[in-house]
């Protein structure tokens, strides 16, 4: 789970969640994205990986349901390089947003690429034989609006809110319309949440945040508000930085700067703070280990 911040629609699921792909209650809630057992999670991303294959059929596209491992390996890849810790990429990339925007596709992305590894390269290859017209109705077929979301680095930040096309299509038919959006926290993370000492922590955050220059009053919020601009600045990923104009290219010049500074901020009170008291709450909440 990469959410960790609880909101008061979170905590009224605890007692609404029900039914569909995130269907535990309060106390079968796993510790998988969305709150999903481990195979849980494993039915989800099969159903919604053979609805993005439907649906992109219907459309007259060609999409290999990428199997769990693959998804999986997506999701693992985010924020993480080989040989490099968590800090010395939060120190060097931030979140890896803005600092790591390209504007390419992401099955023509090279290097770091969670998007791509997610897709699959049995996916990568058939998007890699079609003609460049082809290649952008097939990414709007699939991805809609935002190039930069797919299926498993949406499923990773637990936050669909972004997926457009057969992507959200497909994710719409398995999860329920509540777990769509930008506001959702899984139940065992608005559990911990409701702890007190979590709310003074998140007071203490928020204080701090604004001495460094940041007015975010929660760990999620900066990179939340990244994603957003950076869709805003690149109309959805579409733009390359050599396509944008001298004052675009500023803007995310300034937004990659940004990004780095609130996420070291961000880092070092999530790895002092919120890590820590998270892990004891957990361990004071759960007698034993929830699946």
């Amino acid at each position: 789970m990469r959410r960790s911040t609880c909101s008061v629609v979170g905590i009224a699921l605890l007692a609404l969640f029900a039914g569909r792909a995130g269907g535990q209650s309060q106390a079968q809630a796993g510790t998988e994205e969305f709150g999903l057992s481990q195979r849980e999670l494993v039915q989800a991303i099969e159903k919604v990986e053979a609805g993005i294959a439907k649906c992109m059929r219907e459309q007259g596209f060609t999409y290999v349901p990428a199997d769990y491992a693959t998804v999986r390996k997506g999701m693992t890849s985010d924020k993480n390089i080989p040989g490099m810790s968590d800090l010395e990429f939060v120190q060097k990339y931030g979140w890896g947003i803005s600092t790591l925007y390209t504007g390419r596709a992401p099955q023509l992305a090279e290097g770091y690429s969670p998007a791509r590894v997610g897709l699959g390269p049995r996916n990568v290859e058939i998007y890699g034989k079609l003609s460049p017209s082809d290649q952008v109705a097939y990414n709007r077929a699939l991805l809609g609006n935002n190039l930069n979301v797919t299926f498993a680095v949406a499923l990773e930040s637990e936050d669909f809110s972004g997926c457009g096309g057969c992507t959200r299509t497909a994710i719409a038919q398995v999860f329920k319309p509540v777990q769509l959006t930008a506001s959702y926290y899984n139940p065992t993370d608005a559990l911990v949440y409701r702890d007190p000492r979590i709310k003074a922590a998140l007071r203490f955050y928020a204080l701090e945040m604004r001495k460094a220059g940041f007015s975010f009053s929660h760990p999620d919020e900066a990179e939340n508000d990244i994603r957003r601009r950076l869709a805003a600045l690149t109309e959805g990923g579409a733009l390359t930085p050599e396509a944008m104009s001298r004052e675009q290219r500023a803007a995310l010049k300034e937004l990659q700067a940004y990004e780095l500074r609130s996420a070291v901020k961000n880092h070092e009170l999530k790895v002092s703070l919120f890590d820590p008291l998270e892990a004891k709450i957990q361990r004071q909440l759960f007698a034993r280990e929830i699946k």
